[in-house]
């Protein structure tokens, strides 16, 4: 007899952000005017779920935290993965991811931690344009706070989903809040920018329900799973080439048109036009969650399709290497021309997603392991770039996202211009960043595997082409003279969407730890990679 079994447990790192938004919401009924309630209720359960995904890390190849099973008589705790037929499986490479996504979302929350409260500015008779953005009155913490913990919870769900119903609600679970969040800073460009995310997540939208509803149609299941696609192969074989053949393109079509409905999301070229003017629009804390959190989620996506359809033994999927060559070229290339250090990382972004998506040419169990380290090192090296720049911000106001505001920083702040050497170097693939350069070779090692040799030599060129990027940035860092202005935090808070800069302390605190953590994986590689070899 059948039935569908439950287990809490596997669920915790996703019940606890939602358990979160609850009290959130609460608190705001309860005591409106403590500013700093939301973000702190917020961040307790960022690192509650962080805890409650770090144990999954250990589990053992084969083996993962399942439930909402459909009984099949075994404990649904810990169970070897190929039994499995579940609405939400986690092995050790999908707590990983979901673990990523908690910590990161704690960075994001630190760097929009509230400062103390500016002076109001001057009488005029004319409404400025922040006053017309944030009404008085009007508190932003708990939307905020809200938002990104909605963000959070569907990232961790698109990670552990196997059913198409669910993956497809949390991927946009994770996606839409942070197009409010992008328009909440009010500005022209910050709605310009929330548009184009809007347009773009609606188009990826419409795309993979396409791509959902081709799977079922090959498939006639509603799972995700290995066991699926096992089961399309096997009918093949048993039918003949000729009867086999429109099921299996239907498969091949439903993966392409997946893949093509994340590569929006993943800001992989050509579907990344929305990136640089979301980025640029963005308050520093929303930008960071867009280079972070929300690739962890695109990747997880793609991975439960990848995994499921890799044990067919594809010889590769060609377009899979063609996007990430074209995303990088295009990404460094226009990286060289930007002055502004928000659309340089936003264009970073896009380059390195086609490093995070070359690996997956393999269609292997390697490929889905190098793609997820590659992203892991990138979270941790853009982390630390974001928090520098809210920093500088901070410091310098809007002064503070040009490139000739870090002139001198090594002799005006060097443990904060060492931190970005680290982080730029780790993105460029150079000591000591040696974390970056382990990254890189861990996802060209399963592309010359597969023989796809002329990849692997234009990733190479790239390669180098992204030193130029990084380094643009880095050598006035350390060669110039010591830039800035006096009225740094006065101008910064003056410039925030309601007249309140980030604490000093919370960036500081999160500069301190992602540099923390950066230096860590970059001495030991094996903290990052080491976890995923079970996945």
């Amino acid at each position: 007899m059948t039935g569908l079994t439950s287990d809490v447990l596997p669920l915790l790192p996703a019940l606890l952000p939602l358990l979160g938004v609850v009290v959130v919401l609460v608190a705001d009924l309860v005591t409106p005017s403590l500013r700093r309630v939301p973000y702190a209720v917020a961040t307790v359960a960022a690192v509650g779920g962080a805890v409650a995904a770090a144990s999954g890390t250990r589990l053992a190849p084969g083996e993962a935290r399942a439930t909402f099973c459909i009984d099949s008589g075994m404990p649904t705790t810990v169970e070897r993965v190929s039994t499995l037929r579940c609405f939400w499986v986690a092995d050790s490479l999908t707590s990983t991811l979901q673990l990523a996504a908690c910590l990161a979302a704690v960075v994001c929350l630190a760097l929009a931690w509230p400062g103390s409260v500016a002076p109001p500015p001057a009488p005029s008779l004319r409404p400025s344009p922040a006053s017309s953005a944030a009404p008085a009155g009007v508190a932003r913490e708990p939307v905020e706070a809200t938002l990104l913990l909605g963000a959070l919870a569907g990232t961790v769900v698109v990670a552990a989903s196997r059913d198409v119903g669910t993956w497809l609600v949390a991927l946009e679970l994770a996606t839409l809040p942070v197009v409010v969040l992008v328009a909440l800073a009010g500005s022209r460009t910050a709605v310009a920018g929330a548009v184009q995310l809007l347009v773009t997540s609606l188009a990826s939208f419409a795309v993979l329900t396409l791509g959902v509803a081709l799977w079922f149609l090959a498939t006639a299941s509603p799972f995700l799973t290995a066991d699926v696609a096992v089961g399309v192969a096997a009918e093949a074989g048993g039918a003949g080439g000729s009867a086999a053949a429109p099921t299996r393109g239907l498969l091949a079509l439903a993966v392409v048109l997946l893949l093509a409905g994340l590569g929006f999301k993943l800001s992989l070229a050509p579907f990344h036009a929305w990136t640089p003017t979301a980025y640029a629009g963005s308050r520093i804390a929303v930008a960071t969650l867009l280079a972070t959190v929300s690739k962890i989620a695109a990747l997880a996506a793609l991975l439960v399709v990848l995994r499921a359809v890799a044990v067919l033994g594809a010889p590769g999927l060609l377009v899979v290497g063609l996007l990430g060559v074209l995303s990088m070229t295009l990404g460094n290339v226009v990286a060289l021309r930007q002055d502004d250090v928000v659309r340089l990382l936003a264009w970073s972004t896009v380059a390195q997603a086609g490093w995070v998506v070359l690996p997956l040419v393999s269609v292997s169990g390697a490929g889905t392991r190098a793609a997820a380290g590659y992203l892991l090192s990138y979270v941790v090296a853009t982390l630390v770039a974001f928090a520098v720049v809210a920093a500088t911000v901070r410091e310098l106001g809007p002064a503070g996202r040009r490139l000739s505001a870090y002139g001198g920083l090594w002799q005006r702040r060097p443990w904060r211009a060492g931190a970005l050497a680290v982080a730029l170097t780790s993105l460029a693939g150079l000591p000591p960043g040696v974390v970056g350069l382990v990254g890189k070779v861990v996802a060209l090692r399963p592309v010359v595997a597969g023989g796809w040799l002329w990849l692997a030599v234009l990733a190479a060129a790239n390669a180098v082409l992204g030193v130029a990027v990084y380094l643009r940035w880095l050598r006035p860092v350390l060669t110039s003279g010591a830039r800035g202005g006096s009225t740094g935090a006065q101008q910064a808070a003056a410039e925030a969407p309601d007249g309140v800069g980030p604490d000093p302390r919370a960036v500081a605190l999160a500069l301190a730890a992602g540099t923390a953590v950066l230096v860590a994986v970059s001495v030991q590689p094996d903290l990052v990679f080491g976890p995923l070899s079970g996945g």
